[in-house]
């Protein structure tokens, strides 16, 4: 037995129907075939992977996790820390390649075989192996057991049980309340030694990327939970009860993934935006001074506030290694970017001039509550 759907109360339908509202548009907006769409998946890609693994207090900058995503090598993690990076990043690009899969099915080998990707860096964590005996979530701020999951001889059943609910797809609940389901009976079914959450986060965004509305980047909610974290745990102590209780109310985690997916397609939603201004606005730069078009790549990551590296940038523009160094420096020789560093530590950040630019395209990120506005 799983956790159960609530009944949608007209207030949740409401806000449901405002997060597809949202979706819909990002989805307008990011199909399109322009340059910086390019840059915006690579970014939500980036930010979801840090932001998941910071919930696990694997903290990475933003330049690592882009870094990470394009599959370079870090300027400032450390070995354990960019080995849980990568292992994420490869079960989220395993993601990327099953959203549009036409033979795909849920399995628990396939939970499995994420799971392996996420932690096959470290055997000692039994990576795409159950957990055997019992297992316990502690609050180390309070030093306390706040959850107890199952026990492990039944995880295996259960786990099957959520793969068959998944397959059969049933369409008349939403795929955001079905996604936010699996993350929550995942996550409570606890099935691994280490790494449930994360593998509970990556089955939701595979959830939501097979519905095909948005790819799969701009579907995900980690850089939303990495940003309240404590949020996050709160509501799962809530609605677990300390203790495996399926018979318990879901509602309180339903609405929190609601209001997640609300407030996450709103920051995206306000990005595009900003995007498409700073690229108008760098355009006209470019022209002015006679710059290749190719430059706005570097100029639009240093303006959004990223280090840019050699390697970055080649890879984005896709330039060799002497173009892109050629790049570099002409651009830091009009003074729209200033070098920090020496040799292959060098990085380039903004300058004041290029820095000006992008507060110019700054949209407001309200912080709303979906469900005091609702209908």
């Amino acid at each position: 037995m799983l956790f159960r759907t609530p009944i949608l109360t007209t207030n949740e339908e409401s806000v449901v129907a405002r997060v597809d509202d949202l979706r819909r548009k990002l989805g307008h907006n990011t199909i399109q075939a322009r340059r910086w769409t390019g840059l915006l998946r690579r970014t939500a890609f980036a930010r979801a992977i840090r932001g998941s693994n910071t919930i696990e207090g694997y903290n990475v900058t933003v330049e690592d996790a882009l870094a990470a995503a394009e599959g370079q090598e870090p300027m400032d993690a450390d070995k354990d820390t960019w080995a849980a990076v990568t292992g994420y990043r490869n079960a989220m690009t395993y993601v990327l390649q099953l959203a549009t899969d036409p033979e795909f099915s849920y399995h628990a080998d396939l939970i499995k075989s994420l799971h392996f990707m996420m932690l096959g860096h470290d055997l000692s964590r039994n990576p795409g192996r159950w957990r055997h005996g019992a297992i316990f979530v502690r609050n180390d701020e309070l030093g306390e057991i706040v959850y107890k999951g199952p026990d492990s001889d039944i995880v295996p059943d259960l786990v099957t049980e959520l793969a068959k609910q998944l397959n059969a797809d049933d369409k008349s609940m939403p795929a955001v309340v079905r996604a936010g389901m699996a993350h929550l009976n995942l996550v409570m079914i606890h099935p691994f030694s280490d790494g449930n959450g994360r593998m509970a986060r990556v089955l939701q965004t595979l959830v939501l990327a097979r519905e095909g509305i948005l790819e799969p980047p701009f579907c995900s909610i980690e850089e939303y939970l990495g940003r309240n974290t404590r949020a996050y745990y709160d509501v799962l102590v809530e609605v677990g009860g300390g203790r495996w209780q399926p018979d318990n109310d879901a509602r309180p985690w339903l609405r929190f993934i609601l209001t997640a997916h609300y407030r996450q397609a709103q920051t995206l939603l306000a990005r595009v935006r900003e995007m498409e201004t700073l690229w108008d606005l760098l355009e006209i730069e470019i022209k002015r001074r006679s710059l290749p078009e190719r430059v706005m790549v570097a100029l639009s990551d240093a303006a959004n506030g990223y280090q840019v590296r050699n390697a970055t940038y080649r890879t984005a523009a896709d330039v060799s290694d002497v173009v892109a160094g050629r790049d570099l420096k002409l651009l830091a020789d009009k003074d729209l970017l200033i070098p920090r560093g020496d040799k292959r530590g060098r990085s380039y950040i903004a300058s004041a001039e290029l820095r000006s630019l992008a507060e110019q395209t700054r949209q407001p990120r309200p912080v709303e509550d979906p469900f005091s506005s609702a209908n």
